[in-house]
């Protein structure tokens, strides 16, 4: 058998926590993007909409799509910024809190399961390689941009 690839690997592992989280946020008639969103934003001070994209990873067109979803279903409302006239916060409604809360308890339910069956020294390896993967990409010395001369 061929040895997979570190792309492969975070690929696949990835999409099976998705498929996890999707199963669990459906059970409440939710989604991962939902659930990740509602982590995201304060719940005492709101959150400014701006920010939430780049906090979640999120392209804009997606997270205004799944913004305009939690809006109508009552998880949050969006104020204006006092400090900023042009701005809006995002803040959660009482059911956007309870079903904040839902939501943390599920990735804390994952964080949990692994660290009962992955020793400390291999989370801690485990974290150093995805720290490590970060710092390569965000540093582009992966794929260097090249300056191409006329």
């Amino acid at each position: 058998m061929k040895e997979k690839t570190i792309d492969y690997i975070l690929r696949s592992t990835w999409m099976a926590v998705q498929k996890l989280y999707n199963e669990e946020a459906g059970k409440k008639g939710s989604t991962m993007a939902t659930g990740f969103a509602l982590i995201s934003i304060d719940p005492e001070e709101g959150t400014p909409s701006t920010m939430l994209g780049p906090k979640m990873g999120m392209e804009a067109t997606s997270l205004s799509r799944t913004l305009k979803k939690m809006e109508q279903q009552g998880l949050i409302e969006r104020r204006p910024n006092p400090s900023d006239g042009r701005g809006v916060l995002i803040h959660l409604t009482e059911f956007g809190r309870e079903m904040r809360e839902f939501s943390k308890s599920v990735v804390f339910g994952f964080d949990e399961a692994v660290k009962e069956t992955v020793s400390e020294e291999e989370l801690h390896t485990f974290k150093k390689v995805a720290s490590t993967i970060m710092e390569l990409i965000n540093s582009k010395k992966i794929y260097p941009t090249k300056k191409h001369s006329a």
